[in-house]
């Protein structure tokens, strides 16, 4: 029998500090008071239950004998009792809504992929231990928990993961972009990207409001974080070979792509089990940091706002029952199409909010080569041709396909070997690019649904023509024959849509200030892709990521604004 003591809380106390004070095991405490269910709420005043603390055992150091020198045999009651479990539902920690609507929230956030996360990693981080309380809404379930390709399921999942249901595609309602995708679930499309992480080249942040000097530490804490590597080809015959007569063809910037791999062996305990990285990494590690309260199915219907601050946000569940929570501070990260739609939604003021929509043209080729032209170890190839002033445009060289991504899938032996390009082409921000509201065409949570503006101006059409010109020219320097000609494929299909909510000095044609900081709102902040005003050849995550971070500690800064 548990004997058990009752006390009124002092001004300012909390479960966990009590737990902490008495020696008692935090879950056991919440167990024995469940009118006070919140470990991190103050309790001032209110009776709380202590129950006796675990006896020490003391250990003896000779044997115990009965008096006819006979050892005595440990029993079942010699165990110590096991520890009382509070058992989860889930594989991953959820807050009912109900229980998130009687807190008021340092910061919410809206979304949980790349920025979304990265926010999250590093407001918990500066925090830790500070006793904040952070809110991470995501619209969409839990689907797996890790990135899709850590699975040993990868190719089952994999196809899991592009199900419609939440893989949600655009083409018939967005005919002008019609590539685009959006998945909704915990961690974002980083279950499913491909994880390739290089960072925008100095020339990518003209009509940028800060410097690529102003993201170079976060550049370096996102690539930490992240375990970006280009060591993935390491002793790959065919990698070595082909850069080799790409850099003696004059494409001497020709490189390893740098990916979000964590090549790290397991030693003195620490298990590196994800490799292929996932905003899901950010939540771990939040997690053990800060008190974090998670909440799926939460769909974010409305910004509320009253004198230029935001109070909160109202979120509806797929029942359409509503719940309003209550946050300091509110970041939004819910994508480059999600973000404006809310914005613009909950009547947040801004000209620009939605406008200069823009993404990579998107150049696909082919090409085979014969495996005896290689040694061994074979290995595969991820190549990389950065953008630059000259060149706007970046080519990605990976492959051999199926062998890139090895699994438990068994690889066949092939004697012609497949390598595929793929060109990424700048795209100017045009003001008519852009992302509306339609009124008259509702969604199940009554909010209006989007329709997309997209169009490639000459200049975008110019560097398409040179991108494909130069694919010909790469594949002739590497030595490879053709399959397939470049191709032009669908707007949006690279998921690298961006810029709905660009930063910028003026109001008139921007939404944030360089911290990601909305115009004329105090406390409302944008950390995802539409933030970025302009971006070269370069895949987008890793800059967000790093912007998303420089966001998260103008808040830890400026948290009281």
């Amino acid at each position: 029998m548990i004997a058990l003591k009752i006390i009124i809380a002092k001004k300012g106390e909390r479960l966990r500090n009590l737990a902490r004070y008495h020696n008692i095991d935090l879950n056991k405490l919440i167990l024995h008071n469940p009118h006070l269910p919140h470990p991190d709420k103050d309790i001032s005043g209110q009776k709380v239950k202590i129950p006796s603390p675990p006896k020490q055992i003391t250990v003896k150091k000779n044997r115990q004998m009965t008096n006819d020198n006979e050892e005595i045999v440990p029993t079942y009651e010699d165990c110590p009792p096991s520890p009382e479990i509070n058992f989860s539902d889930y594989w991953f920690p959820l807050t009912s809504l109900e229980e998130m609507e009687q807190t008021n929230y340092d910061v919410i956030i809206v979304g949980s992929g790349a920025g979304g996360g990265a926010t999250l990693w590093r407001l918990s981080e500066q925090w830790r231990n500070q006793g904040k309380r952070i809110a991470v809404l995501e619209k969409g379930d839990l689907l797996v928990p890790t990135h899709v390709a850590n699975l040993p399921t990868a190719k089952t999942a994999g196809k899991f993961l592009r199900n419609p249901a939440f893989n949600i595609r655009r083409e018939k309602e967005w005919p002008e972009f019609p590539g685009a995708k959006q998945l909704f679930g915990l961690g974002g499309q980083t279950l499913l990207w491909g994880g390739m992480s290089p960072r925008f080249h100095s020339s990518d942040f003209k009509g940028w409001p800060l410097t690529i000097d102003d993201l170079i530490e976060y550049y370096n804490i996102a690539e930490q974080v992240m375990k970006v590597t280009t060591a993935y080809t390491n002793g790959s015959n065919l990698q070595e070979t082909l850069l080799k007569r790409l850099r003696e063809s004059g494409y001497h910037d020709a490189t390893n792509i740098p990916r979000t791999f964590d090549l790290n062996s397991s030693y003195y305990g620490q298990i590196h089990s994800n490799v292929f990285f996932s905003s899901l990494e950010f939540m771990a590690w939040a997690l053990n940091w800060n008190g974090v309260d998670f909440a799926v199915k939460a769909n974010v219907v409305k910004l509320l706002h009253e004198h230029n601050k935001v109070t909160g946000v109202q979120v509806m569940t797929p029942e359409r029952k509503s719940y309003t929570i209550h946050g300091k501070i509110v970041v939004v990260s819910a994508s480059t199409f999600e973000t404006p739609r809310l914005l613009l939604h909950s009547g947040i003021p801004g000209e620009a909010i939605g406008k200069y929509l823009i993404s990579h043209s998107f150049i696909s080729s082919s090409t085979l080569v014969l495996r005896e032209e290689f040694e061994e170890v074979l290995g595969i190839v991820n190549i990389l041709l950065p953008s630059t002033d000259k060149r706007p445009y970046q080519i990605a060289v990976t492959g051999p396909h199926p062998y890139e991504f090895y699994s438990y899938e068994t690889k066949p032996l092939m004697k012609e070997l497949e390598i595929s390009l793929l060109g990424f082409g700048i795209v100017e921000p045009k003001r008519d690019n852009r992302v509306i509201l339609d009124a008259a065409n509702l969604d199940w949570y009554g909010v209006p649904k989007l329709n997309v503006h997209f169009s490639y101006s000459e200049q975008d059409l110019a560097i398409i023509q040179q991108l494909s010109d130069d694919l010909f020219k790469v594949i002739d320097s590497m030595q490879l024959n053709i399959e397939t000609n470049p191709c032009l494929l669908p707007p949006g299909i690279d998921y690298h849509a961006a810029g709905t909510c660009r930063m910028g000095d003026e109001p008139a044609t921007s939404v944030t200030n360089d911290f990601g900081q909305v115009h004329g709102i105090l406390n409302l902040f944008v950390a995802d892709n539409s933030i970025l005003p302009f971006m070269g050849g370069a895949n987008p995550t890793l800059t967000t990521v790093a912007v998303a971070m420089r966001t998260a500690d103008y808040i830890v800064k400026n948290e009281n604004v």
